[in-house]
């Protein structure tokens, strides 16, 4: 079993760590850092469970092995919801009540937080088609393009 050593920041915190070469980034996170919000989920990268924040983008963390994110900035919900970045969002889906079992909200939250941040939620077809690589298998949706419709409209933007 072949070992590499890496070194990268999650969630603002410098990490070095010896880690198997075929391990993923989620079980990285997940059994390494002790990281657990991201789920792992369908590991084909289909359902949305895993995501992440690889240096700002989001990138599904059963797809990405830990040792391709050497020297990156790697930010998990642990810590968007710590520097109370999603602050709006995890109010908006609680009072509409946009999650139920919560395996799938930390990867929606990160999705929606990047739609919202990129501006393009001007509708709610736009807002449907964005978050449809993620799955949830409580909520039927409505309640989750109603919350991130919400959080657009408070931002500025005309959904």
């Amino acid at each position: 079993m072949s070992t590499i050593d890496i070194s990268l920041i999650v969630n603002g915190e410098n990490v070095q760590q010896t880690v198997e070469a075929r391990k993923t980034l989620v079980d990285f996170l997940r059994e390494d850092l002790g990281l657990t919000g991201s789920h792992v989920g369908c590991e084909h990268g289909v359902c949305g469970a895993c995501t992440v924040r690889v240096d700002g983008e989001i990138v599904r963390g059963c797809l990405v092995l830990a040792v391709q994110c050497e020297d990156t900035i790697v930010e998990t919900i642990e810590g968007v919801s710590d520097t109370g970045e999603i602050a709006a969002l995890q109010d908006a889906f609680q009072r509409r009540n946009a999650l139920q079992c919560g395996y799938c909200t930390p990867g929606i939250l990160l999705t929606a937080q990047e739609l919202l941040k990129s501006g393009s939620a001007k509708n709610r077809e736009t807002i449907r088609q964005y978050m449809s690589g993620n799955y949830c298998r409580c909520t039927g949706y409505q309640a989750i393009i109603d919350a991130v419709e919400a959080v657009a409209q408070m931002h500025g933007s005309k959904p």
